[in-house]
């Protein structure tokens, strides 16, 4: 069973890697307590792109990327083979999702969604 989020984006978190906040760290705070209801909008957007440019310049995102094509299973074995972290890992999953949310700002204007605890 995984965790998910739903709404204007949507998607599944990413185990035992991806807290359900995550999407906190792009300016906005989830509202508890089963759940947390996200809103962004366009005047979150460069508080969003700016996060998204602080993971990009923290982590080699060519790197952890390729690691994870062609496939949607990884363990520690396959991490070390390609020199991967776990901390790049989390990284790499949060750039996606804040990535998700700056596309759907920009398309639709406001980016909602749910995500569960």
């Amino acid at each position: 069973m995984g965790r998910y989020y739903s709404g204007d984006i949507e998607g599944k978190f990413w185990f035992a890697v991806q807290s359900s906040n995550c999407a906190d760290r792009f300016g906005y705070q989830g509202e508890p307590p089963n759940y947390l209801e996200y809103y962004f909008d366009e005047e979150e957007l460069p508080e969003v792109e700016a996060e998204i440019k602080r993971i990009e310049d923290a982590i080699d995102v060519d790197k952890v990327k390729a690691c994870f094509e062609g496939t949607d299973f990884y363990n520690d074995e396959w991490l070390k083979k390609h020199s991967v972290t776990d901390h790049e890992v989390s990284e790499y999953a949060d750039l996606l999702m804040g990535r998700r949310i700056r596309d759907c700002i920009k398309e639709d204007g406001q980016c909602s969604f749910t995500a569960e605890l």
